[in-house]
């Protein structure tokens, strides 16, 4: 370790075998950053649970998004400081990931067959499809989501351990830039999903919330079957 002007830097950090050694993309800082933001909206951008709840709370509020990434941020932000404090080995308990994949797969499926169930109510009467608010539902599809601690123990941690050799501000930086995608995405969903409502006949909200609750339930299936053929 070798201290730069105002800031501790790494010369190389030890990872686990897989990450192997994580050399510094760059000395400059703000390529370092603008390669983070693109990682990061590569990663939010995918399809999964928490984007199909932002669908499904931003037909009745176009700041659901807002909520739903305070509540993925909740998870998020914690996780980032096991991450650097454990230096990512806690995901390589293979009993964890196994334990994470099945709670947070059926409650993900439950969730997902909660929706299908109640897709032609949700169509004529408007009720909210999730249950709890547009916060909690953040909250729970993400820590409901194996893959989401999948991609921070591996691509997160990277670029983590990348942070670290410039130094621990960088580190803070680069926890807000990374969650402000999560922001600048889900709000821009949110608020499309509000804003073309009007557009939804019955059978289109219909059809939207079924396939939303398909997704949660085969995200869920998939999530579960994963680990277990890990681990077998």
């Amino acid at each position: 370790m070798s201290i730069g002007p105002g800031l501790w830097r790494v010369d190389y950090i030890e990872t686990p075998d897989r990450l192997g050694i994580v050399d510094p993309v760059s000395d400059n800082i703000w390529v370092f950053l603008a390669m983070a933001i693109v990682i990061s909206f590569s990663g939010v951008m995918m399809p999964g649970p928490v984007l199909a709840a932002t669908i499904a709370k931003g037909y009745k509020d176009e700041k659901a998004g807002i909520q739903i990434a305070l509540g993925h941020g909740l998870i998020e932000f914690p996780l980032m400081a096991l991450i650097v404090l454990s230096m990512g080995y806690v995901f390589e308990n293979s009993m964890i990931m196994l334990g994470i994949g099945l709670v947070g797969g059926l409650l993900l499926a439950l969730m997902g067959m909660m929706m299908v169930r109640r897709r032609k109510e949700i169509a004529t009467s408007g009720k909210d499809p999730i249950l709890g608010g547009a916060f909690m539902a953040g909250i729970i599809t993400t820590s409901a989501n194996p893959y989401f601690f999948l991609w921070w123990a591996t691509v997160g941690a990277l670029l983590i351990f990348s942070a670290q050799w410039f130094g621990p501000i960088v580190v803070l930086a680069f926890a807000i830039v990374h969650w402000s995608c999560d922001l600048a995405w889900y709000s821009l969903t949110s608020f499309a999903v509000f804003r073309s409502k009007h557009l939804w006949t019955p059978l289109v909200h219909e059809i939207i919330f079924g396939t939303c609750g398909a997704l949660m339930i085969i995200f869920g299936v998939y999530f579960m079957v994963g680990p277990i053929m890990d681990a077998t």
